[in-house]
């Protein structure tokens, strides 16, 4: 179930949303532009064990994470901030950033971006989940996924440390 397109209150209860599969993760939107009248997404993810996105950074986005469950360690520009359930995590839009989602089991985050727009990319580089359990990852095209992410103003600058 897709968020709607209102300008009054709604809810969406747990495991509503829109769902996409989104580099081997389960997205589920909970508000974006056309809610927010374009100042913010927020998406629930779950990420599996050892998961850890590509070095990137956002052009035109701060990016947040509130931590619900399990743990990982964020790497922004020079810190590396560990969180855990009820830890907030703010990457401030132009620093290289990325995250290693700790062994113990899933990560499960609400992440906020503002402006709006995170939705858009993760729509295009992702495809709709049907079922709402973790898949086996996928490969990831490196090109692919870096020509969509440069057309949502987001630079891919290298894998993961350790990775």
């Amino acid at each position: 179930m897709a968020a709607p397109a209102l300008t009054s209150p709604y809810r969406l209860r747990a495991g509503e949303g829109e769902a996409l599969w989104f580099l081997g993760n389960l997205v589920t939107l909970k508000a974006t532009g056309e809610q927010t009248r374009g100042a913010l997404t927020v998406a629930e993810f779950v990420n599996p064990p050892g998961f850890a996105p590509p070095l990137h950074r956002h052009l035109q986005e701060d990016e947040a994470f509130y931590v619900l469950e399990g743990e990982a360690r964020f790497h922004c520009g020079d810190e590396v901030l560990d969180a855990g359930p009820g830890d907030f995590v703010l990457l401030p839009v132009g620093l290289p950033h990325t995250f290693v989602v700790g062994s113990g089991g899933p990560l499960r985050t609400l992440q906020l971006t503002t402006p709006s727009g995170f939705e858009r990319f993760a729509a295009e580089a992702g495809e709709p989940a049907r079922e709402r359990r973790l898949p086996d990852p996928a490969p990831v095209d490196p090109v692919l996924l870096g020509h969509i992410a440069a057309t949502h103003a987001v630079e891919l600058l290298g894998p993961p440390p350790g990775h």
